[in-house]
């Protein structure tokens, strides 16, 4: 018998153990794993956020929380609608601090016949806009023509098919990459097609409470400070000298968010710990519940010339071969069920979510396979140390005694 078949031989030939040493590691491996990529998927969700609203405040009517929820807007993807004079841009383009400043008008799609998908529909002054048509850019790179449009990553539409809303057939001629929040499901277009479709919302006897017309109305207005300004400073300027409007640092509206990741995080770390020191000495129990189980096995091995190096180099050997098995395992199980399911977890957590792209994911892997064969490595040095002064003589006299 070849030795370098020896511990698979070994741990084919007791496969109930086998499989509770590769169920241990998998239990492990997905703890580890599973919790990893959910703590870098909503990392990658809040960065993603503040890389795409990309100003430092937002304007609403002070009216807009008794509607819906900025906050529930922006990361959760609520559709909503508010509204405020035009005259407001004039008066924040007064405010000292201010570089540059673009407005967006909304309108909710709803679900019934006249739309698609019930949506929010995001009008933007494609002259001033500095926070989403860098984004559009990379998908569509000419200006957006009457009715077409650029949907989030979310929206069910391809590029080059239409989706309707309030019986308008609008092209989608772009589609953004995903962010993990909100802003998944929304749809982008210019003012005048806004406008186009807040007049066919109307015709259908929709009330928008909007009144007036359109292009003298704007639902929200983006800000970026000056160099040199304190955000703060100029937030506390607009909301003490423009009437009727709230400003809110996108800062404090990601604090509340950075808050809830770090809840979520740290229960995620301490239930990996948790895992591993269970699996640990788990592990260590059942690698010296083997060695007396064992003890003729390897008693008999000595007798035949293995010495003990070697016997302990096998029983290396076969906790590797139990902790990589058990590693791929629960690497895979974390994959079945995480990769499907990531919306359900992102709508479960209400936090921004985003997976890393295949190359993160393989690196977790692969750490966490690493980890997994070590930790097996490691539990059965124990095991290998006693081998070290197994007397076959004595081992085998107490067998036949």
């Amino acid at each position: 018998m070849k030795k370098r078949s020896l511990p698979l031989r070994n741990l084919a030939r007791r496969p109930v153990r086998t499989a509770l040493l590769i169920l241990l590691v998998a239990f492990q491996a997905l703890a580890v794993f599973g919790g990893s990529l959910v703590i870098f998927s909503l990392r990658n969700g809040l960065q993603s956020l503040e890389n795409r609203l990309g100003a430092d405040i937002i304007v609403i009517p002070a009216t807009a929380r008794s509607k819906v929820n900025p906050e529930s807007l922006f990361l959760q993807g609520t559709t909503g609608y508010f509204y405020m004079n035009r005259d407001r841009l004039e008066k924040l383009e007064n405010v000292e601090g201010i570089e540059r400043i673009s407005p967006q008008l909304f309108l909710a799609s709803l679900r019934a016949s006249c739309c698609s998908v019930p949506v929010q529909v995001i009008g933007l002054e494609q002259e001033t806009d500095f926070v989403v048509q860098p984004w559009i850019a990379r998908s569509y790179g000419r200006a957006l023509g009457l009715k077409d449009v650029v949907v989030g990553s979310r929206v069910s539409a391809a590029v080059g098919e239409s989706i309707r809303i309030y019986q308008e057939n609008c092209p989608v001629v772009g589609k953004l990459d995903a962010t993990g929040t909100g802003l998944d499901t929304a749809v982008y277009c210019s003012m005048e097609t806004l406008a186009h479709l807040l007049d066919a919302a109307r015709a259908m006897g929709h009330d928008l409470q909007i009144s007036g017309d359109s292009a003298a109305q704007v639902s929200a207005v983006y800000l970026k400070v000056k160099d040199g300004y304190d955000v703060g400073k100029v937030t506390d300027d607009i909301n003490v000298h423009v009437r009727k409007v709230e400003a809110i640092q996108t800062r404090n509206m990601f604090s509340s968010v950075s808050d809830s990741l770090r809840s979520v995080s740290s229960v995620v770390v301490w239930l990996i710990a948790a895992v591993w020191v269970l699996a640990l000495m788990i592990l260590l129990v059942v690698f010296a519940m083997m060695m007396n189980e064992r003890k003729r096995e390897f008693a008999v091995f000595r007798l035949l010339g293995m010495s003990r190096g070697q016997l302990g180099g096998m029983v290396r050997t076969e906790a590797v071969l139990c902790g990589a098995a058990g590693g791929l395992a629960g690497i895979g199980l974390a994959l079945l069920v995480i990769l499907p399911f990531s919306g359900l977890i992102e709508a479960s957590l209400g936090l921004p979510y985003l997976m890393p792209g295949a190359g993160m994911i393989a690196a977790l892997g692969g750490g966490t396979l690493a980890l997994c064969i070590l930790m097996s490595a490691l539990a059965s040095l124990g095991a290998a140390v006693r081998l070290s002064r197994v007397d076959p003589g004595t081992i085998l006299r107490e067998g036949n005694g």
